[in-house]
């Protein structure tokens, strides 16, 4: 069950293949970001990288898009989950940091 966790987790894809995962538009995506919704990290060349867990939050927002769910809303349940769950709070936190200064990930590429 790590290794499953420990996959999901890894910011590996790019923006992209996330478009074509979740049916989103690139923008949307960015936009997603924008709003604080999701957390990408930077490639050494400034490209977004995204995770699984990443690929898969997209899919629940856009769903609760086309539920009428506006996104300061999400956010708030957001939010609320964080708290719940501080494991995913740290990365979370550790992906806005390499957002805000533009590195990659602290954790070595295998």
């Amino acid at each position: 069950m790590e290794n499953e966790a420990s996959y999901k987790n890894r910011k590996v894809i790019s923006i992209g293949t996330v478009s074509e995962l979740t049916g989103l538009s690139e923008r949307q995506i960015r936009y997603y970001e924008e709003r604080k919704l999701i957390f990408p990290e930077r490639s050494d060349r400034g490209n977004r990288k995204y995770s699984f867990m990443d690929v898969e939050r997209l899919i629940e927002i856009a769903n609760k898009r086309e539920e009428g769910v506006r996104t300061d809303e999400i956010l708030q349940e957001l939010k609320k989950k964080k708290k719940e769950d501080p494991v995913t709070r740290n990365k979370m936190i550790q992906g806005q940091i390499n957002a805000r200064f533009n590195r990659s990930s602290p954790y070595p590429k295998k």
